[in-house]
Order: C-alpha cells, then sequence, then structure tokens
C-alpha cells in the first residue's frame, strides 16, 4: 500500500481549525478503508520473560549487535536503571533511582544512557565503563522550565552525539553531548525546538538524519536532525480521517528504512520515505497482543528487531519486522571547524548577508571584517570578531571593497555596498592609516530593486562596482572622484535570464563571475568595452545545489574560485581559470572546543590569501552564517583557516 503525505507543517493547526484542508488529494479513501479492513499477515510474536525483573520498568532500549559490550538491553523504571543480557540477566548492580524514559548509545569504551530523573527532574548522562564495569559519575543537563516526556540520540555522519529533549507544552531541546567518541564535559546547547503541543514521544533514525515526534490526536511528523537545517517538518501520517492511524500512536522507534508506530489495540505502523514523500506501507497485525502501548526497536542488516509491551498482560513480547532496502547513502561531505567568529549582528531574523576582507597594509593583525546587515547597515569587526564600528546607513545587501582610490588629494581603500532602501550604491572610506570606516554618501542607480554587488580593478587602475537587481539586470560603473566626492559613469550593460545573486571580479586575469541563483555560474571579462556575452563555468546541478549564492576569488600562484552552494550548506572550490576544474567540496562544522557552531544557508562570502598570522597563516574564508546555534542569536559571520581548507581537499 502506497500514499504520499508531504503537507507545510505550518498548515496544520489551520487545516484543523477550518476542518477542510486534509481531502481525498492528501490521502484516497480508498486506502484509508483499505488500511482499517486489511493487515498484513500477523507477526510472529514471541514472549520475552525475566521473572527477576521488577515490574516497575517502563523504557528499554536493545543494543546494537557487534559493539563489545556484554548488556544487549538496558531498562529503567522506579526501582533504578539496569544493564542486562539476552535473557534477562543483570550484568551489574543496577544504578539506583526512579527514572522513565530513555536511551543509550555505545560511546568509544562507554556505554551512555540519557534518561529522566524523577527525583530531581533533570535529564541523566550516565556511562557505564566496558572494560572496569562500572558506572561513570553522572553528570544532568540543566533542568528545563517544561515537563519532558522523551528523549532521543542522534549520532551524525561526521561522529557528534546529540540528545533531543522532548516536552509536552511545544518545546524541546537539542544539545551535543559527544564528539568522536568522547562524552564533553560540559555539553552545548545547539538550540530551542518549537514543536506540537502534544508531543509524546520521539524516534531518531540515524542514517536518514530525521527525527519523528508523535502528536496526540494529530499524527506523525518528521524534522531534520542536523541542527543546522531550519526545522521545517513534514508529516509522515496523520490520525483518520486525514490519514491511516486510527488514534494517536501508543508509540515510535526507529526501523532500517524509516519508522514504526505502534496504533491501533494492536498493529504496528511501517513507513519508508521515496522521492514523493514518506510512504506508509500495509500494517502488521501483533497477536496475541490486546493493549500494546511502547515499542523499542534495534536495526540489522536484514530486519528490524521490535519489542513490545502489552499492558493488557504486562507481557513483553519480541519480533522481526522485514525491511525494505536502503539507497546508497553518498559519502558525508568533509567538514571544516571555523576559527573564529564575529558578534552578531543587532538585527534579528534574516539580517547579516555579504562580507568584505580589507588588508591592513602594514600590519595584516589589524586588517578587518565588513559585513551587511540588511536590515540596518554595516558591521565592521577585528580578526577576533569583535564589532568596532556600526555604520546605519540602511538595508545593504553585497559589499565588496578595492584599494587605491584617489579622493581628491587623499589616497583611500574604497568599500562599495549595494543599497536597497535607495537603490543605491553607498560607499565608504577605510583609513589605511587607522582602519576606520567612515561613509562617503551614495550614487543611485536605475534599477527597480537593487540586489547584488561586486568590484573590479583594470589594469590601469579604474575601479569599477557591478551591480544588478532581481530582474537579471547587470550595470557596470566606472568609478571617479569629482569635486571632492565619489561619482559613477555607466560603462556597460548585460543581463542574465533569471534572478542573480553574487558576483565577483578576479582581477588578476580580468574576469567576472556571476551566479544566476538556480540556474548556473558564468563568466565574462571585465572590460567595458567587450561584449556581455555568457561562458558557462557550472551548473546548478550535481555539487552545486541551488540556490548559488555568494562567490569569492583566492588569489596565489593557483587561484580558486569558491562558491556557496546554499541548497545543501556547503562550499565548493574550483580552478579559477579554464577548464574551471572541481577540485572538493566541504561544510563548516562545529568548533566545540572554542564554542563556535557550524555553519548553514550561506548568503556571501569573501575569501583573502593574505597571511594574517599563526591562526590564519595562508589566508582566510569568512563566510554568513543563517544560523547561529550554540547558543541560538542573531545571525553572524565565521572565519576560517585557508590553510585548514587546503589540507582536506588537498590543494596544492
Amino acid at each position: 500500500m502506497r500514499f504520499t503525505l508531504l503537507i507545510a507543517g505550518t498548515l496544520l493547526p489551520a487545516c484543523f481549525a477550518l476542518s477542510g484542508c486534509f481531502n481525498d488529494e492528501a490521502i484516497s479513501a480508498e486506502n484509508r478503508d483499505t488500511s482499517e479492513k486489511v493487515v498484513a499477515s500477523d507477526t510472529q510474536l514471541t514472549p520475552w520473560t525475566a521473572p527477576e525483573l521488577p515490574s516497575d520498568l517502563n523504557s528499554w532500549v536493545l543494543l546494537p549487535a557487534g559493539n563489545n559490550v556484554p548488556a544487549d538491553r538496558v531498562a529503567v523504571g522506579t526501582s533504578g536503571l539496569w544493564l542486562l543480557d539476552a535473557t534477562g540477566n543483570p550484568i551489574t548492580e543496577p544504578y539506583s533511582g526512579r527514572f522513565s524514559a530513555l536511551d543509550t548509545r555505545p560511546l568509544g569504551s562507554t556505554l551512555l544512557s540519557a534518561t529522566l530523573d524523577e527525583e530531581r527532574d533533570q535529564t541523566l548522562l550516565l556511562g557505564w565503563n566496558v572494560e572496569q564495569q562500572v558506572f561513570s559519575a553522572p553528570s544532568w543537563l540543566p533542568a528545563t522550565d517544561y515537563p519532558v516526556e522523551s528523549l532521543c540520540f542522534y549520532q551524525d555522519p561526521n561522529d557528534y552525539l546529540y540528545l533531543f529533549l522532548i516536552g509536552e507544552e511545544g518545546s524541546g531541546q537539542q544539545w551535543l553531548v559527544a564528539e568522536q567518541q568522547q562524552l564533553l564535559t560540559k555539553p552545548q546547547l545547539m538550540r530551542d525546538l518549537h514543536l506540537p503541543v502534544g508531543a509524546q514521544y520521539c524516534a531518531v533514525n540515524d542514517q536518514l538524519h530525521t527525527l519523528f515526534i508523535n502528536e496526540e490526536d494529530v499524527g506523525i511528523w518528521a524534522y531534520p536532525a542536523n541542527p543546522e537545517t531550519n526545522g521545517e517538518r513534514q508529516i509522515v501520517d496523520l490520525v483518520a480521517p486525514y490519514g491511516l492511524l486510527q488514534d494517536s500512536a501508543q508509540g515510535l522507534a526507529a526501523s532500517s528504512d524509516g519508522v514504526l508506530a505502534l496504533n491501533g489495540n494492536a498493529s504496528l505502523h511501517r513507513y519508508h520515505i521515496e522521492a514523493e514523500g514518506w510512504q506508509a506501507g500495509a500494517p502488521l497485525a501483533l497477536p496475541p497482543l490486546r493493549d500494546a502501548e511502547r515499542v523499542f526497536s534495534r536495526q540489522s542488516s536484514a530486519s528490524t528487531e521490535v519489542l513490545l509491551a502489552d499492558a493488557a498482560d504486562q507481557q513483553l513480547y519480541q519480533a522481526k519486522v522485514p525491511q525494505a532496502a536502503l539507497p546508497v547513502a553518498a559519502p558525508p561531505i568533509v567538514e571544516i571547524p571555523a576559527q573564529a567568529q564575529t558578534d552578531s549582528v543587532p538585527h534579528g531574523g534574516d539580517a547579516a548577508d555579504d562580507p568584505a576582507i580589507w588588508v591592513n597594509p602594514s600590519d595584516a593583525s589589524q586588517s578587518r571584517i565588513l559585513g551587511t546587515d540588511k536590515r540596518g547597515g554595516l558591521g565592521v569587526y577585528d580578526l577576533q570578531g569583535k564589532q568596532l564600528q556600526y555604520l546605519p546607513v540602511g538595508r545593504i545587501n553585497n559589499v565588496d571593497l578595492r584599494s587605491g582610490f584617489t579622493l581628491g588629494e587623499q589616497q583611500i581603500d574604497l568599500a562599495v555596498a549595494s543599497n536597497r532602501d535607495s537603490n543605491s550604491l553607498e560607499l565608504f572610506a577605510i583609513d589605511p592609516q587607522t582602519s576606520k570606516v567612515s561613509s562617503l554618501g551614495r550614487i543611485p542607480l536605475p534599477l527597480s530593486d537593487i540586489y547584488g554587488l561586486c568590484m573590479a580593478k583594470g589594469p590601469q587602475g579604474d575601479i569599477y562596482a557591478i551591480a544588478n537587481d532581481k530582474s537579471g539586470r547587470f550595470l557596470q560603473y566606472r568609478l571617479q572622484a569629482e569635486n571632492g566626492e565619489v561619482t559613477g559613469a555607466l560603462v556597460r550593460e548585460f543581463s542574465t535570464q533569471t534572478q542573480p545573486e553574487g558576483c565577483v571580479a578576479d582581477d588578476a586575469r580580468q574576469r567576472l563571475f556571476i551566479g544566476e541563483e538556480g540556474v548556473a555560474v558564468w563568466t565574462l571579462g571585465t572590460d567595458p568595452n567587450q561584449p556581455g556575452e555568457l561562458s558557462e563555468v557550472i551548473r546548478a546541478e550535481g555539487p552545486l545545489h541551488a540556490d548559488v549564492e555568494g562567490m569569492a576569488i583566492y588569489q596565489a600562484e593557483k587561484p580558486y574560485l569558491v562558491i556557496s552552494s546554499q541548497g545543501n550548506d556547503s562550499y565548493l572550490v574550483l580552478d579559477a581559470e579554464p577548464p574551471y576544474q572541481l577540485r572538493g567540496v566541504f561544510r563548516v562544522g562545529i568548533n566545540t572546543a572554542a564554542g563556535i557552531d557550524g555553519v548553514s544557508e550561506t548568503d556571501g562570502l569573501e575569501v583573502s590569501s593574505a597571511n594574517f598570522g599563526s591562526v590564519f597563516p595562508r589566508g582566510m574564508l569568512v563566510v554568513q552564517d543563517g544560523r547561529k546555534r550554540m547558543p541560538q542569536g542573531n545571525q553572524n559571520f565565521k572565519l576560517v583557516s585557508w590553510e585548514q581548507i587546503a589540507k582536506a581537499l588537498n590543494l596544492p
């Protein structure tokens, strides 16, 4: 049985209030009737008994095979936390306490459990040393101001271990608790979660990087588990009449290819993901269960083993559930941590956008990072990320700069930004002696909605500003000084067919690269006397995921073009010369020691090959971070060592 459920989660409250959003287009009546009348062949259940165990145990974890841990399963209840073999015999004395909810993962030579300590009303992290066979010193996460109903671990492809806390009042948290198989001395709060008010249970599928949550009387939701995602949810299934669930799910458990949901008196629903969305297999009957209330699982290569609790006879049952084949997972993209980050921009929401790097000619350690706040102005930061200035000039989007502009009798470095309030070029002077940035006014442009911008410098020293609007129209201006002011003369116009975003000029080779957001990266000559004919560099497909956003040139003996692949939160490094060979792809990940989160949804970026000192000896890449985590806050910019990028991608 197949059906697709892929409806924006934000519509659900209004849909239930209006009682009319979910109709036959969501799940056909034929599928709904069939699911209620016909189920697959009965699942073979085997009673699992452990007479010596107390009857208060409420949550179980089946440990994966082959983990060098003598325990086969873990359980908690009011009598403590128990480590058990496959027959239910304790392998050690229980850890005393009153606990509910549980998840457990092998972590190096430790078995790490997370459970709710009902005596302290906090989440307990407790390790059991496999070699010494003793419990480690306990630690607790900070208390929440809401009751926690469920918790789940998530292990990502880069060996970071996270813990989700699910609250019944629509609140939740995601914590980073371990990295590289080592428990953190101080867990880091990654983000707060906004969840359904009736959330009861959670389950995580590591292979699919997905968090599943049951919402009472509504259905089952799927959320991205990666903390750097936007948290958009998908419907897995809904309670009838909108979906195939007879009533609220009594439990969730990960399967090898998706998720399992316990529903009705005794049926197990199976779901897996396909290109069209979440698909349901025929529910499995669970005789002799009469009042199944919880389900727990572990995966093997051929099936998912489940443990079910039946409230009717207070008995546990085991079964094996067949699974569909999982698609071959793509190899993980290498992650490189940022070495520093700037202060957050003063405005919330989607505010930070584009950086520029000004290199101090006499002392590179006194260089500056300029960063646009498209809700208010321009920030100026030192190389440690501290904000030194903020110029509230309006909604500026992109910024770029060039050195050696003569203004009267003064030599300045000139920065230009696209100002969306005034559809103009916003001008700034950078004093090479003091590193101070000051406003120089603006040049109005005949654009209906100015958007992106970059600068270029010709072989004779002419400085250009190239601006675009959302229609795809590009205007190239020669900037010059007249009567103590900066003016612009239009010298060329060209266009893309759809909305562009960033652009960057390679002054050394007199090439201009422009990004057409959903299409490709193009190139043409910088010389305004050349025609505006575009040549393709790379399409927005394969490794480059739309939107195509910021771009920058790393100037060295071997020049590189760096592109923000916003659609999958990564960055591409290409040769900046034909045939523009792709050299590698990377992401900016977590720097736990420095307390710096990873980067996602990057708009603008800039790179420099200057030696900025011991941290950035071969230069730096500065990227806008669209989601500030660890902790949450307004957007900012991250600073990444080019030396680490070159090492990770084997660049010469």
